[in-house]
């Protein structure tokens, strides 16, 4: 059985692009390091292509701890996660899944951050995206938050661009079946 057994199809990627925002497609998402390194975004040489798989990766952490941060650690490159990010990705999905997936397009409080299939992603570069140089400052609206999160990237010299710090897993409204309020 799948990890994302009710959330996975196919496989496939597509890539969108438009003047600082880009949309990713994916038919699946994918479930091992493997899977991931197999996609078109895995060639890293665009911040836009690893922020889109640091929210995969966040996804199947949520999921599978092991895989998760075998996915996390791949896109950090030579920074693997300390066990202070272990600590701080284990509070974060103490809660459940929903911040992850709250990424996804159709992904709100009203569905349980349940995304659309296939699953897209919009992608941001705001005013101030390449404000220090080798680094790569993006956002990502939650179907949960009022504001975009930030995710930033780092340029290696290689021209590949790892995932330096992610701002995605802070606080969301809660999914409808857990607001006491609903």
């Amino acid at each position: 059985m799948s990890i994302f057994d009710k959330l996975n199809g196919n496989a496939t990627t597509n890539t969108n692009s438009n003047a600082g925002t880009k949309t990713f497609t994916f038919a699946r998402l994918p479930e091992s390091l493997a899977e991931m390194q197999s996609l078109p975004e895995a060639v890293l040489n665009d911040p836009f292509q690893t922020a889109a798989l640091t929210v995969c990766a966040l996804c199947v952490y949520a999921a599978d701890k092991n895989i998760g941060a075998e996915m996390l650690n791949w896109l950090r490159g030579p920074r693997p996660l300390s066990n202070h990010d272990i600590s701080f990705l284990n509070d974060r999905f103490r809660d459940g899944h929903h911040v992850a997936f709250s990424y996804f397009e159709g992904a709100v409080p009203e569905n349980d951050y349940t995304p659309a299939q296939p699953f897209k992603l919009t992608i941001e570069a705001g005013p101030y995206a390449d404000a220090n140089e080798g680094y790569k400052k993006l956002h990502i609206r939650s179907g949960g938050a009022d504001n975009a999160r930030e995710i930033v990237l780092r340029k290696k010299a290689d021209g590949q661009w790892l995932l330096w710090d992610q701002f995605l897993l802070v606080s969301i409204r809660p999914p409808k079946s857990a607001d006491p309020w609903a």
